[in-house]
C-alpha cells in the first residue's frame, strides 16, 4: 500500500522498482491533448506554448518543454522562495520536444552548473524560472494542489480527496490515477481523469468521473462500470495525482503545469545528484587566514552563507592540528565558535616548537562541512593598506563611507577630529575610534584611519576631506529600458528621481553618451525637468554607445544613474532583416513573409538567401522576391527528413559600394503528439495516442525514426470532455505482419514526433 500521507515538504516513500514507469507518456498526455494554439503571450511570465514548464513537486523534479529556438544553447534554470534562490542548474536546450530535465534519469543534476549543490524541497507557492544568460523566458508558480490520501475504494465507486488553495483556479484543476494495467480492462487507457463538474461517462466507456471543489478540499468521484476494474485503479502502483496549470490560453494549452504525485519521495532523483537541504551539510567559511601571533594563531574568515533551503549555520569549528606525528598520533587543539556572523578566534596553548595545519569547518543542525577548509599558518611581515570609499570630495548631502583594509581580520581605527589614530612606534591613539562599520558623515570631516592586521603590522595613516554643503540635490534617475537605436541617434527615456527635499523640484536633466572605452563622447545634451525622454542624435554611425541621466534642481545636479547597456548607433546603411518569428505549421503550406523594412532604401539594393547548415540541407526553402525588401517562402507540410530547427535567413543590403548585413530566425512550431498504446498479436495490429492539430497525418515507422513506413492515420476531434484530437491505426491480417515489429515511432505532417515506444504483446 501506500503511504497515509503526502503534503509538501513531507516527503514520503514508495516501494522500489514502481516509482519511475510511465512518467513520459504522462507529462506528454497532459501537455499535448490540446487543440491548435496561438502564439500570443497569455502574461509575461508564463512560457508561452509550445514553450512550458512542468513541475513535479513531490520529486523535485522539473521538465522543460519546447524552446526549440534556443536549441544548443545553455539555459539557467531556478527556483525561488520568498526571492532567494534555493535551487539552481544549468543545461542545454535538445532539440526535441523536450528541451532538458532537472533530477530524473537523462537529465541533468540540481546544482549542475552553478555550484548550489542542494536538491531543493520544491512546495507550493515557489517561483520556477527559465533564462539565457540574463534574458527572462518564462517562469511558473508551484500550483498549491495534492492528494492527501489513498484512493478509497466502496463496492464500485472510488473517491480521492485532496487539498486546493486559494490561490488555485478550480476550472484548472484535474485529478488522475494511473494504472497501465486499465489498458486491458473496458477502460481502454493506463489512466482515469476526473475533472471539475458532475459525474460524466468516459469518451472511451468503462466509468464516469466527476470533481468537486468545496472550500480547500477537492473531492474525485469515480464510478466504475465493472467493480474488478475499480478494485485494479483503487490499487494503483503508480498512485493519484493533482494536477494543476497557472494558465490554459485560447487553444487550452496548459501552461505553467503543476504535477503533484501521492507518495512519491523527493530529494536526488538519480544516482550522483546532491541530498535534499535538510542532509546537506553547511559550507566552511571562505577566505580562511592563519597568522602566527604571540601565545597562538590568530584565523580570520568570511562567515559562510547556508546553501539556501538548508538548516542555519550555527557557528564554527577550527582547530590546529600538529605536524609531528608520535606513536601514530597527533596534537589537535581547538575551538568551537558559536554564531554564524564570527568572523574568526585565536587559538592558543600552542607550542613555538611545533608547525601546525588549520582546519575550519561550519557546523548545523545535520553536521558539518566535510571536508574541512584548510589554512596553513604563516608569518606576516606585510603591513595592510586602507581605503575609504568614496574617497572624500565634496557633496550636497552626508556621505555614508566605508574603510577597507586589504587584509582580512585587520582591526581599523580612526579619527575625526584631525588628529592621528596611530602614535609614533605604532601605538594605538586613546582618541582612536575602532571601525565596526559603514559611517555617516554629515558635516565637513577630516577624516584619518589606519589599521593593524593580524600579525599585529600596522599601516601607514591615510587622510581625507569630507566637504558636506548639506545643499540637497535629486537622486539618480533609472532609464526605463535599453535605447532604441536609429541612424546616427539613440532614444532614451527614464524615470524621474526624487527631487532632493519637500520642496524642491527637479529643473532639468543631463544626457551623457560614452564610447565602448568609457570616454564620454561630445557635450552633455540636456531636457527640461518635466521631460523624462530624449533622442541623443549626433552620434557615429556603426558604433556602441553607454548612456548616463543626472537630475538638477536648485542646489545643483545629482549623481550618475547607471549606464545603459551597450547599444550600436545604425550608420548611413542598414540592414535590419525584422525580428525573429515563431511560425506555426499546419496541414497545408505556410506562407511566411520576411520583413526587412527597416533597412536603407535610398540607392540601395537587397538580397536575401537562405543559411543552410549544408548543401543536402533537408529544411531548404525556395525564396520568392529575394531581392526585394519583403520575399516570401512556403513552409511546406512536414516530412522526413525534415526536422524543427530554426531557419536561419541573412539579408545583405548594399549602396554606395558598401554592404550590411542582418539576419533572422524563423521557427517552426510543430504540434504535439504521443503515443498512448501499441498491440500486437497474430492478424491485429492496433498503435493509439493523441495529437494537438485535427487533419494531421499520423506516419507509423519500425526500425527507427526514418524506419520502415507502417501505415498513416488522421488525428480526429476527441469526444468531449476531452479536448484535442486522437488517432488509431489498426492493420488487420496480412498487413500486421507475422511477429511483433518491436518499437514504434510517429511523425505528423503538422511536425510533431514521438517514439519509440515497445509494442506489446495483446
Amino acid at each position: 500500500m501506500k503511504s497515509a500521507q503526502s503534503e509538501p515538504g513531507a516527503h514520503t516513500s514508495r516501494l522500489p522498482g514502481i516509482r519511475r514507469a510511465g512518467i513520459f507518456a504522462t507529462v506528454s498526455a497532459v501537455v499535448c491533448s490540446t487543440s491548435m494554439f496561438a502564439i500570443p503571450a497569455a502574461s509575461a511570465a508564463v512560457p508561452t506554448f509550445p514553450d512550458n514548464i512542468v513541475v513535479f513537486p513531490d520529486r523535485d523534479f522539473v521538465s522543460i518543454e519546447g524552446y526549440e529556438g534556443h536549441a544548443g544553447e545553455t539555459a539557467t534554470l531556478e527556483v525561488k522562495r520568498a526571492g532567494k534562490v534555493i535551487g539552481s542548474a544549468e543545461a542545454v536546450v535538445d532539440a526535441g520536444g523536450v528541451a532538458f530535465e532537472v533530477n530524473h534519469p537523462g537529465g541533468v543534476c540540481w546544482g549542475a552548473g552553478t555550484g548550489l549543490a542542494v536538491t531543493p524541497d520544491i512546495r507550493p507557492g515557489d517561483i520556477v524560472s527559465m533564462k539565457f544568460g540574463t534574458t527572462a523566458a518564462g517562469e511558473t508558480t508551484v500550483q498549491d494542489t495534492y492528494v492527501t490520501g489513498d484512493a478509497e475504494l466502496s463496492g464500485s465507486t472510488i473517491t480521492v480527496k485532496g487539498h486546493i488553495g486559494a490561490s488555485v483556479n478550480p476550472a484548472q484543476l484535474e485529478q488522475r490515477i494511473i494504472e497501465p494495467a486499465l489498458k486491458d480492462t473496458s477502460i481502454g487507457r493506463r489512466d482515469i481523469r476526473a475533472i471539475p463538474g458532475p459525474l460524466t461517462p468516459s469518451d472511451k466507456g468503462g466509468y464516469s468521473s466527476g470533481l468537486e471543489v468545496t472550500g480547500d478540499t477537492f473531492t474525485a468521484t469515480y464510478v466504475f462500470d465493472d467493480a474488478a476494474n475499480a478494485e485494479i485503479a483503487a490499487n494503483a502502483g503508480l498512485g493519484e495525482r493533482a494536477m494543476a496549470w497557472e494558465f490554459e490560453d485560447a487553444d487550452a494549452n496548459r501552461q505553467g503545469l503543476t504535477i503533484a504525485e501521492y507518495g512519491e519521495p523527493g530529494g536526488p532523483g538519480m544516482g550522483g545528484c546532491p541530498n535534499g537541504p535538510l542532509q546537506s551539510g553547511p559550507p566552511a567559511p571562505s577566505g580562511i587566514t592563519a597568522a602566527k601571533v604571540s601565545g597562538g594563531l590568530k584565523l580570520n574568515w568570511t562567515p559562510a552563507e547556508a546553501i539556501p533551503g538548508t538548516p542555519a549555520i550555527t557557528g564554527y569549528r577550527a582547530v590546529a592540528v600538529g605536524k609531528t606525528v608520535t606513536g601514530s598520533e597527533q596534537v589537535e587543539i581547538g575551538k568551537r565558535i558559536s554564531g554564524q556572523a564570527a568572523t574568526g578566534t585565536t587559538i592558543t596553548g600552542l607550542s613555538a616548537n611545533e608547525d601546525y595545519d588549520v582546519y575550519v569547518v561550519g557546523v548545523s543542525s545535520v553536521g558539518e562541512t566535510f571536508p574541512a577548509a584548510h589554512a596553513i599558518p604563516v608569518t606576516d611581515a606585510t603591513a595592510p593598506t586602507v581605503s575609504a570609499t568614496p574617497n572624500g570630495g565634496s557633496t550636497a548631502v552626508a556621505q555614508t563611507v566605508t574603510l577597507t583594509a586589504s587584509e582580512t581580520g585587520s582591526d581599523i581605527y580612526y579619527t575625526i577630529d584631525g588628529s592621528d589614530p596611530v602614535l609614533s612606534g605604532g601605538v594605538l591613539a586613546p582618541d582612536a575610534i575602532h571601525y565596526t562599520g559603514p559611517m555617516e558623515i554629515a558635516s565637513t570631516t577630516t577624516l584619518k584611519f589606519a589599521a593593524f592586521d593580524p600579525s599585529g603590522n600596522v599601516s601607514a595613516i591615510s587622510e581625507v576631506l569630507f566637504t558636506v554643503t548639506n545643499d540637497p540635490v535629486p537622486a539618480a534617475p533609472t532609464f526605463t529600458g535599453t535605447p532604441v537605436v536609429g541612424q546616427g541617434t539613440a532614444n532614451l527615456s527614464w524615470t524621474a528621481p526624487n527631487p532632493g527635499a519637500t520642496g524642491l523640484t527637479i529643473t532639468g536633466y543631463t544626457v551623457q553618451a560614452y564610447t565602448s572605452d568609457g570616454t564620454a563622447f561630445g557635450p552633455a545634451k540636456t531636457t527640461a525637468g518635466n521631460v523624462t525622454s530624449l533622442v541623443y542624435d549626433g552620434l557615429s554611425g556603426d558604433t556602441a554607445y553607454q548612456f548616463t541621466v543626472r537630475a538638477s534642481n536648485t542646489n545643483g545636479m545629482g549623481p550618475e544613474s547607471e549606464k545603459t547597456a551597450a547599444v550600436t548607433v545604425q550608420g548611413a546603411l542598414v540592414a535590419v532583416a525584422g525580428p525573429d518569428q515563431n511560425v506555426v505549421r499546419r496541414t497545408t503550406a505556410t506562407t511566411v513573409t520576411l520583413d526587412g523594412t527597416g533597412s536603407t532604401t535610398t540607392g540601395a539594393t537587397y538580397q536575401w538567401e537562405q543559411v543552410l547548415s549544408s548543401a543536402t540541407d533537408p529544411n531548404k526553402v525556395s525564396l520568392t522576391g529575394a531581392t526585394t525588401l519583403k520575399p516570401t517562402f512556403s513552409l511546406p507540410v512536414f516530412r522526413t527528413p525534415m526536422t524543427n530547427s530554426p531557419l536561419t535567413f541573412r539579408l545583405t543590403v548594399t549602396a554606395g559600394g558598401q554592404t550590411r548585413t542582418d539576419e533572422v530566425k524563423v521557427v517552426p512550431v510543430p504540434d504535439r503528439v504521443t503515443i498512448s498504446s501499441a498491440q500486437w498479436k497474430t492478424g491485429d495490429f492496433r498503435v493509439n495516442g493523441t495529437g494537438s492539430v485535427v487533419g494531421a497525418t499520423i506516419t507509423f515507422r519500425v526500425g527507427g525514426a526514418t524506419g520502415r513506413i507502417l501505415g498513416q492515420a488522421a488525428v480526429t476531434a476527441a469526444v468531449a470532455p476531452e479536448t484535442g484530437g486522437v488517432y488509431t491505426l489498426r492493420l488487420r491480417n496480412a498487413a500486421a505482419g507475422t511477429t511483433n515489429p518491436g518499437t514504434v515511432w510517429i511523425e505528423s505532417t503538422v511536425g510533431g514526433m514521438a517514439g519509440p515506444l515497445t509494442v506489446i504483446n495483446k
